[in-house]
């Protein structure tokens, strides 16, 4: 039998090239290179702003997480690894890790087996500092409007209507309710406050849908961060702030260069959660890597009813982009938990639990198909564990309702297990497309949130609750109206309770709660319980972590 290795012994194994051959590869000299140690670079994106995009862009997508994982990661890495392997030129684009999971329950977030992004430590922990960069803005803007409130108050800033929350890029939930400015008069006006974790800033979902300097400075100004005692918005335009977060932005707003177990090119760059924000990488990357390449594999967090939606009715809708080819990666774990078998009976075989569990997998392919009309195949990610039975069950049923399927052994063998779904994805880039956006951003609040409810989650409609139907009435009062909308949703449903798996029908979704980015673009819904900052479980990955005297990490996933 052979010897079982974790993701960070396979990646520490690895034979890295220096970051400047990668970059040789899409035509990246060294002068657009800045240099994070020898496996890592910043590239300059002014020096190919006329160059024209000349890519095909795939996505990669998934059905609802379960604790059995599904291996979205994973599987674009090997995809874009088969791509290369097969003579078609392809770069890949990832979102940063975020520090809160790694330490709590999901550990690393760069791939796994032999389809992962090095220096995989590297690139969980800190990476280039992109993420301490975004956070010490979203930071000045609150310091700079509490200094606001505490000199004169010019602007009439209610204390009780600031929405603006510090952040911190860790899972704690102790900080999401405080109260702050205790102590007396020079240390501030007391209120009640809260932090969310970086990820689910407005400043990381504005950073990622800039498309450059200039244009995060504006969206970065646009940022609504309180409303007067006459109930009109405070900006960071009016608090004079975008300027100083612009300065401190600057490096991190281009794109990191790394490379994958085969020396094939990777951005990886920002990072938003999909279930309280778009979940998209950066589309300063996207649309770089568009230039160098004739295929890009991008991805989108969580479950396609989340980053595969917001992909598509967010950032397709702000850039232009469309994909050519959408992945929806599923396992045969994943279905059989959807189908109601515990984490500890997964590895067995069950094919009346993998049967009852499709209807998922199903919609999800349904709602790319029929929804947004692109082409889509299933990528099975397959496991040690699964049985000749249950990997051809999947595939037949699959076929059954016209679903293209391919068997992706990429974790297992890297880019050689992904030369049938690379196949199959090149061939569906050829396929004519129709595609269109779940609703239309013209229509009222509520309507856009029924349409994507009803489209996409397949509810029965939604009720909005508590202060969300006001809060409506005041947006659309101010004109924001018009915005996309970005749902808040737990990700492991289609509906907003996390128990309800597989594809309910006969629910409702509760919206509790809406707000407007200005900045980003777009309405947040806060749906169900979902909370804008994680916990840590009841042992975290945090335990399991360390560093040898060498300075070698162990832990790591």
């Amino acid at each position: 039998m052979a010897e079982y290795k974790s993701d960070i012994q396979i990646a520490q194994e690895a034979t890295m090239l220096p970051i400047s051959e990668v970059a040789a590869k899409i035509g990246l000299s060294e002068d657009q290179l800045e240099h994070y140690g020898k496996y890592k670079a910043k590239v300059d994106i002014n020096s190919m702003a006329n160059m024209p995009s000349r890519a095909k862009l795939i996505l990669v997508t998934a059905i609802n997480p379960t604790p059995a994982g599904e291996g979205k990661t994973t599987t674009s890495v090997g995809l874009a690894d088969a791509l290369n392997l097969t003579g078609r030129s392809t770069m890949l684009c990832l979102r940063e890790p975020s520090l809160g999971p790694v330490f709590g329950i999901k550990g690393g977030a760069a791939g796994g087996g032999y389809a992962q992004v090095v220096p995989m430590e590297d690139i969980n922990l800190h990476f280039t500092g992109d993420f301490h960069a975004i956070g010490a803005a979203n930071n000045l803007i609150a310091a700079m409007l509490d200094n606001h409130i505490k000199w004169d108050n010019k602007l009439g800033i209610d204390p009780r209507r600031v929405v603006w929350h510090r952040c911190v890029d860790m899972n704690d939930r102790q900080l999401r309710s405080v109260v702050d400015g205790m102590g007396g008069v020079p240390d501030g006006m007391p209120r009640e406050d809260s932090f969310d974790i970086t990820v689910a800033s407005e400043v990381m979902a504005a950073f990622c849908l800039a498309t450059g300097l200039a244009d995060l400075k504006e969206r970065l100004g646009r940022m609504v961060v309180a409303y007067t005692y006459g109930r009109q918005p405070v900006t960071v335009h009016d608090l004079k702030a975008e300027g100083a977060c612009a300065a401190l932005l600057k490096d991190a707003i281009k794109p990191n260069l790394v490379q994958t177990l085969e020396n094939n090119p990777a951005f990886v760059h920002g990072g938003p959660f999909a279930n309280i924000a778009h979940g998209c990488n950066s589309v300063m990357a996207t649309t770089t890597a568009m230039k160098m390449a004739d295929y890009v594999v991008t991805e989108a967090g969580f479950g396609a009813d989340l980053g595969a939606e917001k992909f598509l009715d967010i950032k397709c809708r702000a850039t232009g982009l469309v994909p050519s080819a959408v992945v929806v990666v599923a396992t045969v774990r994943a279905l059989k938990h959807n189908g109601g078998v515990s984490r500890a009976e997964l590895a067995n075989e069950n094919l009346e639990a993998l049967e009852a569990g499709l209807p998922n997998l199903l919609q999800h392919v349904s709602n790319i198909k029929d929804v947004y009309g692109l082409p889509c195949v299933v990528a099975i990610n397959a496991f040690p564990t699964d049985t000749k039975a249950e990997l051809e069950l999947v595939q037949a049923k699959c076929r059954e309702l016209g679903v293209n399927v391919a068997l992706s052994e990429v974790w297992a063998k890297g880019g050689e297990g992904g030369r049938a779904l690379a196949d199959e994805v090149v061939r569906l880039c050829d396929e004519p497309s129709s595609f269109r956006f779940a609703y239309d951003a013209n229509d009222g609040i509520e309507k856009k949130l029924n349409d994507l409810a009803t489209a996409v989650y397949h509810a029965d409609g939604v009720d909005l609750v508590g202060p969300a139907r006001n809060q409506l009435k005041q947006l659309e009062e101010l004109g924001f109206g018009k915005l996309p909308i970005c749902m808040a949703k737990t990700q492991y449903s289609f509906t907003d309770d996390q128990t309800k798996l597989g594809a309910p029908r006969g629910f409702r979704i509760t919206v509790r709660n809406l707000k407007v980015s200005a900045g980003a673009g777009f309405i947040v819904a806060l749906t169900g319980d979902i909370m804008t900052m994680p916990g840590l479980p009841r042992v975290p990955a945090a335990e399991r972590i360390d560093v040898m005297e060498d300075g070698r990490i162990v832990g790591l996933f």
